[in-house]
Order: structure tokens, then C-alpha cells, then sequence
């Protein structure tokens, strides 16, 4: 029963995999369309999913670290280890599917990744740029040895 029990918890994990790539690509949308309203949401469910992968992953290794063991494998084998090593049937093939799978899902997650990063470094650095244009340049002096802040509250001091 172990190859079967390894299956169904690389399948839950290619299912979760997908949902983090449905997540990512939901919160690309959202970063492109400049309305970040929900952009807290959507990476929060992102965090959600990445909790639910580690788990499983905690769990597939337990179960392939057991199958690798009674298969007569190192027990620190990985999946394409037990791929390779499966005993005569269809297991070889069955775990080769699912390793072709998840690099799969795990090359566009990366891309996904990837992108919305450069997305928010984009929003970060306009943002700065957009408050820095807004504060006075407070490096600068002015003849009297003040700084722009000060010359503004000298200005409405004078109206008074």
C-alpha cells in the first residue's frame, strides 16, 4: 500500500500546486490593474497555500522516505530515485508522471513568482518616487541657513 498512499499525496500536492498558480495569477491581475485594493487578500491566500504545501510536503517524505525502505532504497531517496528503482509494474511510470508534473507546476510558479515580484518592486519604487516628489527637498538650504520646511513655515509665519 505505500506507492498507492505516495501517489495520492503527490496528487493532493500537484492539486495544491495548481491552486498556488490559480493564487499567483489572481494576484497578478491585481497588480496589474494598477487597483492594489485587494492585493493584501490575495497574498495572504498566497501565504495560505505555501502552509498547506509545506505540510504536504512534509508528509510525502515521510511516506516516500517508508516506500523507499520497504522498496530496499536508501530512505532519503528522492521521487525521481524511487521513479527509477520501482520494481517491475506500473509504479516506475505512475511516480515518472507525477515527477514531470510537479516540475511542471513548480517552473511556472517560479515564473509567476518572478513576475509579481518585479511587479511590486515597480509599485514600490513608484511610490517613493511619487512621495519623494511630494516632501520638500529637505537637503537643501536656503540663504537664511533654513531648510524648505523651515522657509514654508517662515512664509506663514509672515501672513500671521
Amino acid at each position: 500500500m505505500g506507492a498507492q498512499e505516495l501517489s495520492s499525496l503527490l496528487w493532493k500536492e500537484r492539486e495544491l500546486l495548481e491552486l498556488l498558480t490559480f493564487k499567483l495569477e489572481e494576484e497578478q491581475l491585481i497588480l496589474t490593474s494598477g487597483n492594489t485594493r485587494w492585493l493584501q487578500h490575495a497574498t495572504r491566500e498566497v501565504e495560505q497555500v505555501v502552509e498547506r504545501l509545506r505540510s504536504a510536503g512534509l508528509g510525502r517524505t515521510v511516506e516516500a522516505a517508508a516506500l523507499a525502505k520497504e522498496w530496499g532504497i536508501d530512505e532519503d531517496a528522492s521521487l525521481r530515485d524511487i521513479a527509477a528503482k520501482a520494481p517491475a509494474g506500473p509504479w516506475a511510470e505512475i511516480f515518472a508522471g507525477h515527477l514531470k508534473a510537479l516540475g511542471e507546476l513548480t517552473m511556472r510558479i517560479r515564473e509567476l513568482r518572478d513576475a509579481n515580484d518585479q511587479f511590486l518592486r515597480a509599485a514600490a519604487r513608484s511610490t517613493q518616487e511619487t512621495v519623494a516628489g511630494l516632501a520638500p527637498d529637505a537637503g537643501t538650504y536656503d540663504s537664511r541657513g533654513g531648510t524648505g520646511l523651515d522657509a514654508g513655515a517662515r512664509l506663514f509665519d509672515k501672513d500671521l
